[in-house]
């Protein structure tokens, strides 16, 4: 199945269990990955690591090597697994755009995919939820029922739509960052539009992750054509902000040049202050599928792992 293919963000809006929907984005991933420029990544990390040169190759798992040619060696139960903390802003901004597959659908399938790799990895893995307020805190486990539990949670909050809801991604973040006792991967889906006029205060809640010793990983989740580009067509429109309900009727010619500079100053500085602190930024088109969030990922991995 083509996961990026327009068909399959249809599905998305059909019955069909988030449970299936995350198998068949990862099953579809790990298939094309042997295909593709990252074919040297490994997924296989449940019972195996990648070789490191120098160490003993009484190790070495040499029939795995006949399969696919890489080095892989046999890791022991005591060896630390990968904790991860997935964060995810559920402020009505996400709901946009209305009609057709939206930001937080694509973040819930997104980080239900995630925590299906995870599982297969053996890996401990959590849930925080956000808009206001920390809304949810489900804290990173290794156990069977964890990844049922989380996915539930996911399916919850793509099915119903908060109206008016602000979001407070600094305060969340700070409050987040005081919840998470061991040193995990914390991953961000959000827009980040509340950060266009305060971006210091949100980088102020980044640095209290790294200062607690978290990696860190943003995927900024945008749709492209409307809002990184502004899209529209030159015609009135009847614009209403989804977070505070104000309303605006003007022609998109009016304000384009402006918006584009804003948007390309404020992702710039993204960059740049995610870059000075060693956070992963990674700008994410809801638009064309999964693989850039789950090649990320694992480049964030193997980069930990390291």
């Amino acid at each position: 199945m083509n996961n990026s293919s327009p068909s399959f963000y249809e599905a998305i809006l059909k019955d069909i269990p988030l449970e299936l929907l995350a198998h068949q984005v990862v099953e579809g991933f790990i298939t094309g990955l042997h295909k593709s420029p990252f074919h040297g990544f490994s997924v296989e990390f449940a019972e195996h690591r990648l070789y490191n040169p120098g160490e003993s190759v009484r190790s070495i798992d040499w029939k795995l090597y006949a399969r696919n040619e890489k080095l892989f060696v046999k890791r022991y139960e005591e060896e630390t697994n990968l904790r991860c903390q997935i964060i995810l802003d559920r402020s009505s901004s996400m709901y946009y755009p209305i009609g057709k597959p939206n930001k937080i659908q694509f973040s819930v399938l997104a980080s239900a995919s995630l925590l299906y790799l995870l599982q297969k990895q053996r890996d401990a893995y959590g849930l925080s939820v956000f808009s206001e307020e920390v809304e949810s805190n489900i804290p990173c486990r290794a156990t069977g029922a964890q990844l049922k539990l989380l996915l539930s949670e996911l399916e919850s909050i793509q099915a119903i739509a908060p109206q008016n809801k602000k979001t407070s991604a600094s305060k969340s973040i700070h409050f987040l960052a005081e919840s998470f006792h061991k040193r995990s991967l914390v991953i961000l889906f959000s827009d980040l539009l509340e950060n266009l006029d305060a971006p210091e205060t949100f980088f102020a809640s980044l640095q209290h992750l790294k200062h607690n010793k978290h990696e860190v990983l943003i995927f900024h989740v945008l749709d492209k054509e409307t809002e990184m580009n502004f899209g529209f067509e030159n015609k009135p429109y009847h614009f209403i902000d989804m977070e505070s309900g104000q309303e605006l009727k003007l022609n998109p010619a009016q304000i384009r040049d402006r918006y584009l500079k804003r948007m390309v100053e404020f992702r710039e500085r993204m960059k740049e202050k995610c870059g000075q602190n060693g956070i992963d930024y990674i700008e994410t088109d809801i638009a064309e599928g999964f693989e850039t969030v789950l090649i990320n990922y694992l480049i964030k991995r193997n980069r930990m792992n390291a």
